[in-house]
C-alpha cells in the first residue's frame, strides 16, 4: 500500500474509534436519569496486525463499577423502606467533556484525512504534467 493509503487507513481508524466513543458517551447522557444505570466506558487499543502500521481501534464496552447515587424519593416506585433507590453513576459534566474531546479528536482526524487526500491529488496532478 502507498504512503498515502497508509495515512488514510490510520486516520480512518481514528475516525471510527472516535465515532464509537461518541456513541457510548451519547448513551450515557441519554441515561443520566435512568435508575440503576451504570456508566459505560470504552478503551482504545492499538492494532498492529498489519505489520509496521499501527491503527487505533475501540475496545470492548465496559461498565463503570463505581457506586450508584442513592436518591431519596419515597414516592418513587423503586424506593425501599427508607425512601431511597439506586440512581445512576453518570456525571453529566464528565460526559459533556468526553463528548467535546471525542468531537475535537474526530475533527482532527477528519482534517488529517482531507490533507492526505489533497496531497495525493496534488501529486497525481504533478505526475500528469
Amino acid at each position: 500500500m502507498s504512503v498515502f493509503g497508509d495515512a488514510l487507513s490510520v486516520t480512518a481508524s481514528g475516525l471510527q474509534a472516535q465515532a464509537t466513543r461518541l456513541r457510548v458517551v451519547t448513551e450515557n447522557i441519554a441515561n443520566v436519569d435512568t435508575p440503576g444505570y451504570h456508566r459505560k466506558t470504552i478503551p482504545f487499543d492499538i492494532d498492529r496486525s498489519s505489520g509496521d502500521l499501527a491503527r487505533v481501534k475501540a475496545g470492548d464496552v465496559d461498565f463503570d463499577r463505581s457506586e450508584l447515587e442513592k436518591v431519596y424519593d419515597p414516592a418513587h416506585p423503586l424506593a425501599d423502606a427508607t425512601g431511597h433507590y439506586d440512581g445512576t453513576n453518570v456525571n453529566l459534566i464528565i460526559e459533556m467533556a468526553d463528548a467535546r474531546e471525542a468531537q475535537r479528536s474526530y475533527e482532527a482526524n477528519l482534517k488529517m484525512f482531507e490533507q492526505t487526500r489533497n496531497m495525493s491529488s496534488g501529486l497525481m496532478d504533478l505526475l500528469r504534467r
